[in-house]
């Protein structure tokens, strides 16, 4: 990688598209996909979503992000210029240029830009992790269930920001290979991270061997009604034992996991073919077509018919309707973005 006489994020093309749009954007409504997930009303769904938030002081993202019960997801944080908050009172803390925050689920965002700075760039990805990532998910550093990681070597800030911009690119392309090609970088990301932490931290518990059998017979068979009973047979374990284990290493359950993994192939073939609905739910391991749609609507809130709709506007129009209107730079802290 270069050193940071040759990288300088400010000039990062996102930045000033996104400044841009946010200095021309004059309604009440904002309806740009690019845009959408950094105002309140986003739908945060089970696909990775990537971008980056510009704060200026005084300008419309000029408000702090308040979930007091977090999100689904884990979002990974990176600041790339200037000093943005995270909580307050004692448990407040700043962070800068390098610094890098992770978020599991369910708990507290609350962060903006530090009152004493101009400004607080940072690119973020919403993520919903693979199995066996959870070894490079707990770093030794944690302030209120949110980790911190402080590094400030150029080379490793450059990497990084690099990695969070390609991200961003292959999530926002349309091919059937995009996402894996994002989570690919994703993982890299995770991977880096977890070793800068590592020489501090020992130990790690790496995930169960016959947990992670089960979910690659899962996702080797998405196509196929497997129940609880046959994985665990093929693992050779009891269906308690299994079910304890699993949610010691993924967090979630068997049959959720299986299910979201499910929703998550379901989309990208909504996105990238012509399949009827009606021959959707054979494919991804369901019988009956409307338990595979509450089931998809549960995990997206939305069912595969607006999915597609939505996901076609979208790439055709360069759009996606958000019914949210514009906060106000003075405005209290907000529920969720």
């Amino acid at each position: 990688m270069d050193d940071r006489s040759a990288f300088d994020p400010s000039q990062d093309p996102e930045i000033h598209r996104v400044s841009r749009k946010l200095s021309l954007a004059t309604g009440m409504v904002l309806d740009d996909e690019q845009m959408a997930p950094l105002f309140p009303g986003y739908s945060f769904d089970l696909r990775l979503v990537a971008g980056i938030t510009p704060i200026e002081e005084g300008g419309r993202l000029d408000f702090f992000i308040d979930r007091p019960n977090g999100m689904r997801g884990w979002i990974v944080n990176l600041t790339i210029e200037g000093t943005g908050q995270v909580f307050d009172g004692d448990q407040r803390f700043d962070v800068t240029a390098g610094d890098v925050l992770l978020f599991p689920p369910r708990v507290r965002h609350y962060y903006g830009r530090a009152p004493s700075a101009e400004k607080w760039w940072h690119r973020w990805i919403y993520f919903h992790p693979r199995a066996f990532w959870k070894p490079w998910l707990e770093w030794k550093r944690t302030v209120d269930g949110v980790y911190v990681l402080r590094h400030r070597d150029e080379s490793t800030f450059s990497e990084l920001f690099n990695l969070f911009v390609e991200v961003e690119k292959s999530a926002n392309l349309e091919d059937a290979l995009s996402t894996d090609l994002a989570f690919n970088r994703l993982e890299q990301i995770l991977l880096t991270c977890a070793r800068l932490d590592r020489p501090a931290k020992t130990g790690s518990v790496l995930v169960d061997e016959r947990v992670l059998a089960a979910c690659k017979l899962i996702t080797e068979n998405l196509d196929k009604p497997l129940g609880i009973n046959e994985i665990c047979k093929h693992v050779c374990l009891s269906p308690s034992r299994l079910s304890n284990l699993f949610r010691q290493s993924v967090g979630i359950g068997v049959i959720q996991w299986r299910d979201a993994q499910r929703v998550q192939y379901a989309m990208q073939i909504l996105q990238n073919t012509n399949v009827p609905i009606k021959s959707l739910s054979p494919m991804v391991g369901y019988d009956d077509p409307l338990y595979f749609s509450r089931v998809f609507r549960k995990h997206t809130g939305m069912g595969p018919r607006a999915f597609r709709a939505r996901w076609r506007d979208s790439s055709n129009s360069d759009a996606v309707a958000v019914s949210s209107a514009l906060p106000r730079p003075a405005a209290p802290p907000l529920n969720d973005r």
